[in-house]
């Protein structure tokens, strides 16, 4: 592009020092970020696998409406998100799919629902079970319900809506333990221990430990239905390593995702990506503030400045 543009070749070796110098600029505005993060409301967390110098690695994604947060680590579980440093610190309400990993840490849980739905139309349609499929119907209804509130400007259901509809999830899944006593798998001849369930019956116990981590979104307007935000800062990551296949090095991958977190974050900001990124090279980029995301929710919620 350079070439086409100006009409001289840029050689690798400037691509290379100049994405150094970007990110050597945005180090504090990462840090920034990860500490807005950990005083947010609701945070969403989500992982992919990405690779480098051919190896598996993970990235790893915490975000808000307004903040990006990326981390390129080998592992996936604890060990990276505790050098991440946010979950371990945040206490508001982390949205995020059934990974276990996740719910180790000592803050508010809400699951996607998104990702259930899909779960319970694999049953309903590789199994026949009439459980999952009501159980698909109340969760539309349900947000449904919640859509008008929220449309309507209000801030809660009624708690007598509320009761009606746990008690209508309880007898759900009351009936689908009956049903999934139909697709119980055989027990292997000489094998000890737990016997092992089927998909329907490990989904059925798991809607059923969780249920207010499920239903969160009904009680608490604030919490999303889904988390979808996790997986929208995630696709362009993936589509990179579909262009361009893997790092060449951990020090690439870490300039790659602070570079991207905050080109993400200006985004979300609306402010002009070429503009802000000529910021960042003369060492004075935009820095989010906790400001930003009071006057953000403000506009959200139609509160008085």
């Amino acid at each position: 592009m350079i070439s086409d543009l100006f009409g001289h070749p840029i050689s690798p070796a400037t691509v290379v020092s100049a994405v150094n110098e970007c990110s050597r600029n945005l180090t504090g505005v990462e840090e920034t970020i990860r500490k807005l993060l950990q005083d947010a409301p609701i945070l969403h967390v989500d992982e992919t696998g990405m690779r480098v110098k051919t190896i598996r690695h993970w990235l790893h994604v915490a975000s808000t409406d307004l903040l990006t947060y990326y981390r390129c680590h080998r592992n996936r579980g604890a060990k990276a998100t505790d050098a991440m440093g946010i979950l371990p610190k945040f206490h508001g309400t982390t949205v995020h799919d059934f990974w276990g990993t996740y719910l180790k840490y000592s803050c508010s849980h809400a699951f996607c629902n998104a990702h259930l739905l899909r779960e319970l139309r694999g049953i309903t349609e590789n199994f026949g079970h009439q459980w999952s499929e009501a159980l698909d119907d109340l969760l539309n209804e349900i947000k449904a319900a919640v859509d008008v509130e929220k449309g309507e400007e209000r801030d809660l259901l009624a708690p007598e809506r509320v009761a009606a509809f746990e008690e209508r999830y309880q007898k759900i899944l009351a009936a689908g333990e009956e049903e999934t006593k139909t697709s119980e798998l055989p027990e292997e001849p000489g094998k000890r221990g737990r016997k092992k369930q089927s998909k329907a019956k490990n989904l059925l116990d798991r809607c059923r430990k969780y249920q207010e981590e499920i239903l969160r979104f009904m009680k608490d307007f604030t919490v999303p239905f889904t988390n979808n935000q996790a997986e929208r800062d995630l696709r362009m990551m993936k589509l990179k390593q579909k262009i361009s296949g893997t790092f060449r090095s951990e020090a690439g991958a870490e300039n790659f995702c602070r570079t991207r977190g905050f080109i993400s974050t200006i985004k979300k900001h609306g402010l002009p990506i070429l503009a802000e990124l000529r910021e960042a090279f003369k060492g004075t980029p935009f820095i989010p503030t906790a400001t930003h995301q009071v006057a953000y929710q403000r506009q959200l919620t139609g509160w008085p400045e």
